[in-house]
Parts: structure tokens; C-alpha cells; sequence
């Protein structure tokens, strides 16, 4: 089964059970390298986004979502294969590194590659603080950064629950933002957080969410 018939069968689905309102998708563009960024609340961010955006969207996923055993494991792997997932072994030592590596590849291909800048799904519903890997997407690669925001996902799949409910969701995309200004400066900690910050702002402004100027891991770790 093709990623076409896939996104044609789910999201026609979707449009039926959750009858989802979509603000500014057009400020994507058709083509070339874009970056997604935006908030992650529960699991199911990810297929919402690619089932909203007319072109195919990548993003990075746990490779033990594609390692399982089984019926379940393969149907697993490629469902999320067929998503446009990349599995990367990000427990590892160099995980963040690969990341950014294949987050790289894929812009450098004219794609566009979806990211939540928080690093991993908020605790508790509040916008967290951005890691840097944004920020050094953008300038390694020039590509602009069209921020989203998801709002009411997490009332479809409370806390990771199994089994999605029925309810309101919105997807929100602002206007691109263009960080070619600081070309050749991927390296200065002081120009990533500036622009990390500046790609959070905009998604608070998106989501409406309260921030928190912590990163997300130590706020679960407390």
C-alpha cells in the first residue's frame, strides 16, 4: 500500500471523525526545503500532520517503533515507514547527532521535515523550552521555518492513552521565517538560542500555550 493510498484512506478518515480546522497550511510552500516546528502534546501530533500537508512530510521517529516482533511489529513498522517516519536510535550516545544528520539529508533533498523543537512530548500541556537542533537545521541548511501549532490533540489521546477519543483539534501554521540572515554562524550558541527562541515564540503565539523556560526532559526527570 502506497503513502498516497495510506494518507488518502486515513485522512479522508479523519476528516470524517475529528473534522479538523486547518489555519494557514498555504503558507507552506509547494515545493523545496522547508521545517515544520512546532508543539508536541501526545503521540498522535505527527499523523495529524502528515495527513494535513498536502506534500510529504519526514520527520524522525524511535527505532523501536520499526524493530518490533510479529504481525503487530510489522504492521507497526510499516505503518510508520509508510508515514514518512525515519527511525533513528536516538537512547544512543551520538542519537541527537544522527538526528540532525538525517534531519539534514532530508532538507538537503528539498523536502520538508517535521520537528518538535521541545525534544519530546510536553508533561502536562505547557509549552517547554526549545533545544537548539532547530536552530541549527536552519542555518546549516537555509531552509525556512514555517512553525505549527496543534491544539486539542491531546484531548484525542490523553497522555499516550491506546485508544484515540473523538474531539475538537485545530492545526495552526504561521508565517515562514527566513534565519539566511545568520548564514555561517550554525556554530555560536548565542545565534541557535536566539533563533530557537525566536521559533518558540511564534509557537506560543500559535497555540496559546503558557511557557516554561525549562527543557521538557528535566521537567518530567522532577
Amino acid at each position: 500500500m502506497s503513502r498516497t493510498f495510506l494518507k488518502a484512506v486515513l485522512g479522508l478518515l479523519m476528516r470524517v471523525l475529528y473534522r479538523p480546522r486547518v489555519e494557514g497550511v498555504e503558507r507552506i510552500p509547494d515545493s523545496g526545503p522547508v521545517i515544520l516546528a512546532g508543539n508536541h502534546v501526545t503521540f498522535i501530533d505527527s499523523m495529524f500532520l502528515s495527513l494535513i500537508v498536502k506534500r510529504p512530510v519526514y520527520f524522525i521517529g524511535k527505532d523501536e517503533y520499526v524493530t518490533g516482533k510479529g504481525v503487530k511489529g510489522r504492521l507497526m513498522a510499516w505503518f510508520f515507514t509508510t508515514a514518512g517516519m525515519i527511525p533513528v536510535d536516538r537512547d544512543g550516545g551520538h542519537g541527537g547527532v544522527a538526528a540532525l544528520m538525517t534531519g539534514r539529508r532530508v532538507l538537503e533533498e528539498g523536502k520538508a521535515f517535521g520537528i518538535y523543537p521541545e525534544g519530546t512530548r510536553s508533561p502536562d500541556g505547557r509549552l517547554y523550552r526549545g533545544r537548539t537542533g532547530i536552530a541549527r537545521l536552519a542555518l546549516m541548511t537555509g531552509a525556512p521555518v514555517v512553525p505549527f501549532a496543534m491544539i486539542g490533540t491531546d484531548r484525542v489521546q490523553p497522555n499516550g492513552s491506546g485508544v484515540p477519543r473523538i474531539a475538537p483539534v485545530t492545526v495552526r501554521f504561521g508565517e515562514p521565517l527566513d534565519f539566511t540572515r545568520y548564514e555561517g554562524m550554525d556554530r555560536d550558541r548565542y545565534v541557535l538560542r536566539a533563533v530557537t527562541d525566536e521559533v518558540m515564540s511564534e509557537v506560543m503565539g500559535l497555540s496559546g500555550q503558557e511557557y516554561v523556560d525549562v527543557y521538557a526532559t528535566k521537567a518530567k526527570a522532577a
